[in-house]
């Protein structure tokens, strides 16, 4: 047994308006959390404590890092261009974030639902660095399940 890197890995938009094969590749990839909300509960006559009881399931923004693309370049960027300037979301149903191994083959597979972007930012401008421009992108969607791979 081994321990799993979190190096390789690619995100899939299926459905994205315009895809393209550079839609899959991202620097980072964060945000895959799930919390359960608790619930108090006060039983009369016990005034020790109160019971916590499992609520709703909370989940954070998945927020993606990559190099900035142009529109013409990224289906992805054209969608987020169509959301923050013209004011048209359009929720993609299904997004994939896969851990690979050093074959390419999936390790673990992440399926989020009912995927919009929040936010889109684009990293500092500056002309004593000779850096990558770096674009951050943080979609909002409703859950995320952990598929079972073979």
């Amino acid at each position: 047994m081994y321990q799993i890197v979190g190096f390789h890995f690619k995100v899939s938009f299926l459905n994205l308006p315009e895809s393209k094969e550079v839609d899959v590749q991202f620097q980072s990839v964060s945000g895959l959390d799930v919390q359960i909300e608790k619930e108090a509960f006060k039983e009369g006559g016990e005034n020790r404590f109160e019971h916590s009881l499992p609520g709703r399931r909370k989940y954070t923004t998945l927020t993606l890092k990559r190099g900035i693309l142009k529109p013409k370049d990224s289906g992805l960027t054209r969608w987020c261009q169509e959301a923050f300037q013209n004011l048209v979301v359009e929720p993609i149903g299904k997004v994939n974030v896969e851990l690979l191994n050093e074959n390419h083959s999936v390790l673990m597979h992440w399926e989020l639902s009912h995927v919009w972007p929040v936010s889109w930012k684009v990293g500092e401008l500056n002309a004593e660095k000779g850096e990558v421009l770096i674009e951050t992108l943080e979609l909002n969607y409703n859950y995320f399940k952990l598929v079972n791979q073979n």
